[in-house]
């Protein structure tokens, strides 16, 4: 129960949220719940939209309840005497923990609450999360591993949440292509739903498909201007809040949008929720439809947008996941010891620490339960003397031991890890601004880097001509023309979760015995005859390879519907098997659903199967001699570099260029290669390239279950359904002045 904050100022609460979209919803619920129950506490939030101002305010009296991030929480603790500000503290709640937990995010929460638990030995923590399979490892990673279960508790609403899944379907399965990843096809049918409601949110997976969306709209609906707006990470801050605010008052009848709306966001007026494409996964479905009937007992209802046909499948399979409860694990991050660093030179920025009192506390956490006293050691020797090869440069040698106390003295070194601190690492972006000095967004570099002055994009809603690029600026002016360049991100591409692949599995096995009343199936059935008279639908005990020869030589087709990341593994492994039996030169190209092999001899595929080339036997050697383990640790690597503060990503509004910061993490990566092979961030590279780029473990359990079905291996005279959209995926990644669409449109005459 809350008590009246008279009698005690300062801060008694932390709120915890990983989005900043959901801290404005958090405060005026936690200022309208103050007011209600006449307990007269004060509210703030502190996030990286904070002003300057405000964050001066609240540096001299501390709310009551702050609300925060992880990254402003750590903030906190690099602030001199920062355990003044919480010594009136008597809770943590975080929310969402299904988001931040599986990311870097979770691992430097958990440092941040072993060192106010330590403050405060009678801190409450509270976690808060609707859609996570593993829900007691959550707790574990949330609580540590040693938390006293008779103190803990666990409640859960017995509140059925209801979602409704409609598809919005074409008249004719023809109508979309076999592969595509827009869906701007269906927009036609997407108007009308749009328009009878009263506010829609439509979610897209990539900043991209929003700006194309919203563009496209506009186009066939320029009646809706000044009703429709955009919502994503690279937006101005202004221009966000001003969209948070209209969908709040009802203002806006749509909003496209990304993730950046999907966390527990309650915007009461929106009575629809569209999805444009597969999420991908059960909880980020299940996240999405929650922002409509957000209310207890209320139903959601989302509509799903597939922009190909076998997107048809995954709508039935998302609706038999929520059936069934089907929610995907989160897998915790263990042993990042470039977290570990930053949080140690946080910790060293501030008041100082002792090793040995500091070790009990991260001893208590999750992910550093089990760091040993000579890694421990190897910790401290780096953040004083740059580990055993970098002790010769003064700007790694951080931190001072000063009567056993661990400090940072320099001034230039605090303020440089203030300014770089956290685990979210993106590539460089480029300020987009008017000549006016109105400031619109962010742009990654690499795209910006491919125009010139003069050519226009689309960005944040408008049509922008380039002006010049000076520094990380670039600015534009506003075009008249209709036509641009579409701003493209990294990353954009989310894999196939496990939980999804099983019931796609079985939604395709459905399909074919016409067991499923699911309006998708039932449309998709022509598909499927195509499939069946050119090759084979396999059954769940089944495991379907097709074979192929073209004029571009002689492919293998594999279908384990486990996930790009996950075939990207397994392709590689599959491609130095076979290179066993002879010596071979392969084309790799996947999807989600599967991968190819291409090369210009046949390949032994019966053989190779009749030997157990599915076998798990060797996985992890097998998998470090057929992919490039050294440049995919080298990629991986940039992001540890900068996490651990091995190289400097520069000062608000002056990042360091891309290409800078990849040749110093290049470089440094190559030392540690050459002569230090035992460094813990550099081996960290290695682990974290093989779990979260390949996904080890999930590799493993997918040939485990290939192990026990019979495969079927179909020689095929012409591409099929299943085939055709990772050929496609393999002119994606090739240059070329034709357009992707009039490519695929040619490959679909030929084989016909």
């Amino acid at each position: 129960m809350l008590s009246s904050a008279e009698a005690v100022k300062g801060l008694r609460c932390i709120w915890i949220t990983p989005i900043r979209a959901l801290a404005k919803e958090i405060l005026q619920s936690a200022e309208r719940a103050s007011e209600g129950m006449d307990v007269g506490w004060t509210v703030g939030v502190r996030t990286g939209d904070t002003s300057t101002s405000e964050r001066s305010k609240q540096k001299r009296q501390m709310p009551n309840l702050l609300i925060t991030t992880p990254e402003s929480l750590h903030l906190l603790l690099s602030n001199k005497s920062y355990a003044d500000l919480f010594k009136n503290l008597e809770s943590v709640i975080v929310d969402e923990w299904h988001d931040l937990m599986g990311s870097k995010r979770a691992v430097q929460m958990e440092l941040g609450l072993s060192r106010l638990k330590a403050l405060k030995p009678g801190l409450r923590v509270w976690g808060i999360s609707a859609t996570i399979g593993n829900m007691q490892e959550a707790i574990e990673v949330l609580l540590g591993p040693a938390y006293d279960k008779s103190q803990a508790s666990f409640i859960k609403a017995d509140i059925e949440k209801k979602i409704e899944v409609v598809s919005i379907l074409p008249d004719e399965v023809e109508t979309l292509p076999w592969a595509g990843h827009l869906g701007i096809k269906m927009l036609e049918k997407v108007m009308p739903v749009i328009k009878e409601s009263e506010s829609t949110l439509i979610f897209t997976n990539t900043r991209s498909q929003a700006e194309i969306w919203y563009q496209r709209i506009l186009d066939i609906a320029p009646d809706m201007a000044g009703q429709i707006a955009m919502h994503h990470g690279s937006i101005s801050r202004d221009l966000r809040f001003w969209v948070e605010d209209a969908l709040y008052t009802g203002l806006l009848k749509a909003v496209v949008c990304t993730a950046s709306l999907d966390l527990g966001v309650d915007f009461r007026p929106v009575e629809i929720i569209i999805q444009v494409g597969s999420p991908k996964g059960v909880a980020r479905f299940m996240q999405r439809a929650g922002r409509s009937g957000h209310q207890p007992g209320a139903t959601s209802r989302i509509y799903f947008v597939p922009t190909h046909t076998l997107e048809l499948v995954e709508a039935a399979a998302l609706r038999k996941a929520i059936e069934n409860k089907l929610i995907e694990d989160r897998i915790p991050f263990f042993r990042s010891f470039d977290v570990l660093i930053q949080y140690l030179i946080t910790l060293a920025v501030s008041d100082g620490f002792e090793p040995k009192q500091l070790l009990g506390e991260i001893r208590q956490t999750f992910s550093y339960h089990s760091i040993t006293d000579a890694e421990w050691q190897w910790c401290l020797d780096f953040i004083t003397k740059g580990g055993e090869l970098l002790s010769g440069y003064d700007e790694f040698r951080k931190v001072e031991v000063e009567e056993g106390i661990y400090k940072v003295n320099s001034r230039r070194t605090a303020m440089r890890h203030r300014m770089s601190m956290g685990t979210i690492v993106s590539d460089a972006s480029i300020r987009i601004k008017f000549q006016s000095g109105a400031f619109l967004g962010t742009i990654e570099e690499y795209f910006i880097s491919k125009l010139k002055p003069g050519d226009v994009f689309w960005f944040s809603g408008r049509c922008l001509e380039l002006i010049r690029v000076k520094g990380m600026e670039a600015q534009v002016r506003k075009s008249n023309r209709r036509t641009g360049k579409i701003p493209s991100w990294q990353g954009g591409r989310m894999p196939l979760s496990a939980e999804m692949g099983a019931m796609l599995r079985t939604m395709i096995e459905q399909s074919y015995l016409k067991a499923s009343t699911d309006p998708e199936l039932k449309l998709i059935e022509p598909l499927w005859e195509v499939q069946r008279e050119r090759s084979r639908i396999p059954q769940k005990d089944e495991f379907l390879i097709e074979k192929l020869k073209t004029d571009e030589g002689y492919h293998i087709f594999v279908y384990p519907f486990e996930g790009r990341f996950v075939h990207e593994g397994m392709a590689a492994v599959l491609a130095y098997r076979l290179s066993l039996f002879r010596p071979f030169s392969f084309s790799i190209a996947m999807n989600d659903y599967g991968f190819e092999l291409l090369t210009d001899e046949d390949i032994p595929i019966q053989e190779a199967v009749d030997s157990d080339v599915f076998t798990v036997k060797d996985l992890r050697e097998d998998i470090q001699q057929s992919v490039n383990s050294i440049e995919l640790a080298r990629r991986r690597f940039r992001d540890i570099a900068s996490i651990s503060g091995l190289v400097f990503t520069g000062y608000p509004g002056q990042p360091v260029k891309e290409k800078h910061l990849q040749s110093s993490s290049q470089l440094i990566f190559n030392v540690f290669q050459d002569f230090e092979p035992d460094n813990l961030l550099l081996q960290q590279a290695y682990d974290e390239s093989l779990e979260f780029q390949l996904e080890e473990g999930r590799l493993r359990m997918a040939l485990e279950r290939i192990s026990q079905q019979k495969i079927v291996i179909v020689n095929i005279e012409k591409p099929t359904p299943l085939s055709f959209p990772i050929m496609v995926d393999r002119l994606r990644e090739r240059m070329t002045a034709e357009k992707l669409e009039d490519r695929v449109k040619k490959m679909q005459l030929r084989f016909e």
